[in-house]
């Protein structure tokens, strides 16, 4: 089959963007060489080199420089160290893929429900106890496993955390999930909802995050998920839910994992659509006070207005 000049258009412009990434990497990191990386003398860029990458207009070209960085910081981090390659490849899904996000992340609370919409009767098991888990295990393990639970049709899962500590066919549930099905794990990190003021639920204390981070750390989790909610367009509440969910994500962010970001924004609220401009209007400004390598996702209430988002859509600080 013979190429168009489009298609060959196309594979000179990938070229030349190739060309040019490797040029600027040599440039910033001079000693970085293929064959160097996780070699004893190979030394890191300096924190100063890899800010420059935001100056760059080629999108590709900040994303593969930003693969760079992360790589080289991986030499002096044993958390990413362990997590290297797959965390990379799950990034590059979870910017990239089509699918969407299982919620498997049903806690005690809403348990039951879920099982009786299931088909079993809550006489099979006693309400709070190791035999409800047992029995929500094994309802999601019969789902995770099923043919039709694959990366193809499915980017990520939110996972529970008693889900997270029980195994699938002799891995933890996380691990089977990337190494099986190639589904990107994440972890509901949150504790509940405090009581509503000025307008809005922030998160109940958390103050066994560090311990937990570790745990999903160690059972492989790509990142987090956290919900707040807003009913009514007070923006001081607004304001402290937007920083409660960025103070948290950047501890997230620290111990090596991307946060979801989900400050929920009640559908039901007369002032939705008021809650919606003044929510944006406080991401971005929370965005732009992430750092260099700080990245996060966002889950959104479908908004009011066409397109309102769209800016977080193009954000360099947002992974999606």
């Amino acid at each position: 089959m013979l190429k168009s000049d489009d298609d060959e258009s196309n594979a000179m412009t990938k070229s030349r963007r190739q060309l040019f990434t490797r040029i600027l990497l040599l440039t910033l990191f001079p000693r970085l060489s293929e064959g160097t990386i996780g070699n004893s003398q190979s030394h890191p860029p300096s924190q100063t080199s890899c800010n420059k990458v935001s100056e760059l207009n080629d999108s590709a070209s900040q994303h593969n420089i930003k693969k760079a960085c992360r790589t080289m910081d991986s030499i002096h981090d044993p958390i990413m160290a362990r997590k290297m390659p797959a965390f990379e490849e799950q990034l590059d899904r979870a910017r990239t893929a089509d699918g969407f996000l299982a919620a498997l992340d049903q806690s005690g609370g809403s348990t039951p429900k879920a099982l009786r919409q299931y088909g079993i009767s809550d006489d099979d098991y006693v309400e709070g106890e190791t035999s409800m888990y047992d029995v929500i295990h094994a309802m999601r393990t019969r789902m995770i496993t099923s043919t039709a639970f694959t990366g193809d049709r499915i980017l990520g899962a939110i996972l529970f955390e008693n889900t997270m500590d029980r195994e699938i066919e002799g891995k933890s549930t996380s691990r089977y999930l990337w190494e099986e099905k190639k589904v990107i794990p994440f972890l509901k990190i949150d504790k509940g909802l405090a009581p509503e003021e000025n307008g809005v639920q922030v998160m109940k204390p958390m103050p066994t995050l560090d311990e937990l981070l570790k745990k999903a750390n160690d059972n492989g989790i790509f990142g987090t998920k956290m919900r707040s909610v807003i009913k009514s367009a007070n923006a001081d509440g607004i304001q402290a839910v937007v920083d409660q969910q960025f103070e948290v994500g950047k501890k997230i962010i620290a111990a090596g994992m991307v946060p979801i970001l989900e400050p929920e924004v009640d559908i039901t609220s007369p002032e939705k659509r008021e809650i919606e401009i003044i929510l944006k209007e406080k991401i971005l400004a929370g965005l732009e006070l992430l750092g260099e390598k700080e990245e996060v996702m966002l889950k959104l209430s479908l908004p009011s207005v066409e397109n309102h988002y769209k800016e977080f859509v193009d954000h360099p600080k947002v992974v999606r």
